[in-house]
């Protein structure tokens, strides 16, 4: 049965991610190491009957015929969401029109379903939050902390690959606990100063 993946912040042919003076350099010796890298993770988890929702700066500071050359090696169907750096991105053959953000709704193996807010930014609040959708961003590279409903899904933060909602929702109920020990530290000191 095909998946779905979703994945952000490739940046693909973007030397400057590797820089000392980014918040968090990447750990590659070469663009092309980093490049590569990112070709042989997502085709070792993504087949070619799978969908991948990408959540924004495919490519950066590259040519189009070089983000076009990855892009073509990259296993399954792909689907973009417009991120800050998708100039060049937005010209490649996506399976669809590139969207600002996207609504997602992905069959669970129970029978049930789960809708998916998608955007390259992450969001305090979003659409049908009250139902239970969750919210899946890029952007930030790991600095903005998930929440139990919301979650990074940039590179950075999955060993470079795309991800599975089956993995998010892993991540989904460990930023859950921490939040569930935050509040209860916050109640413990109110108590104690009262």
């Amino acid at each position: 049965m095909p998946q779905i993946f979703f994945t952000a912040d490739s940046h693909v042919g973007h030397q400057g991610i590797l820089s000392p003076r980014m918040h968090a350099p990447r750990p590659f010796a070469s663009i092309q190491e980093h490049d590569e890298t990112l070709v042989a993770r997502w085709n070792a988890v993504v087949r070619p009957e799978d969908t991948v929702w990408h959540l924004g700066d495919f490519a950066y500071q590259c040519s189009e015929a070089y983000a076009r050359g990855i892009f073509e090696r990259l296993n399954g169907r792909k689907l973009l969401v417009w991120g800050n750096h998708d100039r060049i991105g937005a010209r490649l053959p996506w399976a669809e029109p590139v969207v600002d953000v996207a609504h997602v709704v992905v069959q669970n193996s129970d029978g049930t379903a789960t809708g998916i807010w998608c955007s390259h930014y992450g969001h305090r609040v979003w659409p049908r939050m009250h139902r239970g959708d969750i919210h899946l961003y890029g952007h930030s590279h790991g600095t903005l902390p998930g929440t139990g409903a919301s979650t990074d899904v940039g590179v950075d933060c999955w060993d470079w690959a795309p991800v599975t909602l089956e993995r998010i929702r892993e991540r989904l109920a460990g930023n859950a606990r921490g939040e569930a020990s935050s509040v209860a530290e916050l109640c413990r000191g109110s108590e104690s100063n009262a």
